[in-house]
């Protein structure tokens, strides 16, 4: 079975169980489900339950898509996105970006918990990120391309809408809420990186590293959805003053923020 035949199955499965139609995907980074709790007449579907959808394996990714109204907008919320360095293939962890593209989203929201090689984006800092720099060492785009998901070659000169940033940025200044601008690096992990690489970041100019997000995001590209980023910096990598970093202290700064990233994206829902 091909990639849209599987797509079509993931759908049907999901439109059996669900009312409306979303038009915003929101995927929910490390510490960050909570939002996926807040729609109005919330329907929940473990991912294990969806056809050829992967299943969560990391801690505080608790592994449903969520479906209801939030902001007065048809949405869904992943509580839990996949990683490479859980196993999956690149095309499989981005494969729920294809699904909410065949359900009819037309904006996605992308919020990660990430490390800044920034002194200037410290820990508990909220960053809209503007660009991206791969270097995962693989593109989720690999391998043969099927028209009625996007094209061969798709532009990427602006992964992240500049329109929706702007958007952001005026209701972060409206709620009082201070955010920063940045770009985004991806490795695979799973393990931190070291002083050296720290530093290399630092000098291809990214302000914060992931491993996650960019693949999502190219997909989006592809498949035509507006996509926006959030960033939550949870730690400090600075490669000239490292300290390890720990699960749980990358859990809680998460979890400290929450309130602001939750009034961010119902802002930017109800304005669309």
């Amino acid at each position: 079975m091909g990639l849209y035949e599987q797509i079509q199955e993931s759908v049907a499965a999901i439109q059996s169980r669900i009312k409306g139609k979303p038009k915003v995907g929101v995927i929910c980074g490390t510490g960050m489900g909570s939002l996926g709790d807040q729609p109005e007449a919330l329907i929940k579907i473990p991912y294990g339950e969806i056809p050829h959808f992967p299943t969560s394996t990391v801690e505080s990714h608790a592994g449903f898509l969520c479906s209801g109204r939030l902001a007065g907008k048809e949405v869904l919320v992943m509580q839990g996105r996949f990683h490479r360095y859980e196993g999956y293939s690149i095309q499989h962890i981005t494969y729920p970006v294809r699904v909410m593209k065949a359900l009819g989203v037309e904006v996605l929201i992308i919020m990660n918990a990430v490390g800044s090689v920034n002194p200037l984006i410290p820990v508990g800092a909220l960053m809209i990120v503007t660009d991206h720099i791969n270097l995962m060492g693989e593109n989720p785009l690999i391998g043969p391309n099927d028209e009625r998901l996007g094209p061969r070659f798709p532009d990427m000169s602006e992964p992240y809408n500049r329109e929706l940033i702007a958007r952001w940025e005026k209701i972060a200044l409206e709620k009082k809420i201070k955010t920063h601008r940045g770009v985004l690096v991806a490795v695979t992990g799973p393990n931190l990186e070291t002083a050296a690489e720290y530093r290399m970041f630092q000098r291809i100019g990214a302000d914060c590293v992931t491993m996650s997000t960019i693949p999502e995001a190219i997909v989006a590209a592809h498949a035509g959805l507006k996509t926006v980023a959030l960033s939550t910096i949870t730690d400090a990598c600075l490669p000239d003053a490292l300290k390890p970093a720990l699960l749980e202290e990358i859990i809680h700064v998460a979890n400290s923020r929450e309130a602001d990233r939750v009034a961010l994206v119902k802002g930017l829902i109800e304005s669309l």
